[in-house]
């Protein structure tokens, strides 16, 4: 999409992509079925909501067979950063600080991830 305007999905298009993104491709079946996993969704919805994705340009389909296989089209990494740049602009001021202290503050960190998160801070901290 580069070169293109960010297409903000929405959090019913933000659980389809990612079903996609841990499956890489996957049919309309295959992502409802993980769908239902966790919520009471239809099938209709969940075809419905993979062709608007579709026309937003948010997943891509081959629809060379009778089945059709649908791929995000979006990144996870390039998603994530886009969201939550927006989210610490509009809910914490521009403080990522911010954001950092409410999540810890809120969150019960294992000790791995205190250690992944101190080797981070290492790491910014020498550059």
């Amino acid at each position: 999409m580069a070169g293109t305007k960010y297409i903000k999905p929405t959090e019913s298009e933000l659980e389809i992509l990612q079903v996609l993104w841990n499956k890489e491709s996957a049919t309309v079946r295959d992502v409802h079925e993980e769908l239902a996993k966790q919520k009471d969704v239809g099938y209709t919805t969940t075809l419905k909501l993979m062709q608007i994705m579709h026309e937003k340009g948010l997943v891509k389909r081959d629809d060379t067979s009778k089945t059709h296989i649908y791929q995000a089209s979006v990144s996870k990494e390039k998603t994530q950063k886009h969201l939550l740049g927006k989210m610490i602009d509009n809910l914490f001021g521009g403080s990522s600080t911010q954001l950092v202290i409410q999540a810890l503050g809120n969150h019960k960190a294992s000790t791995q991830e205190l250690d992944e998160i101190q080797q981070l801070l290492n790491d910014l901290k020498k550059h």
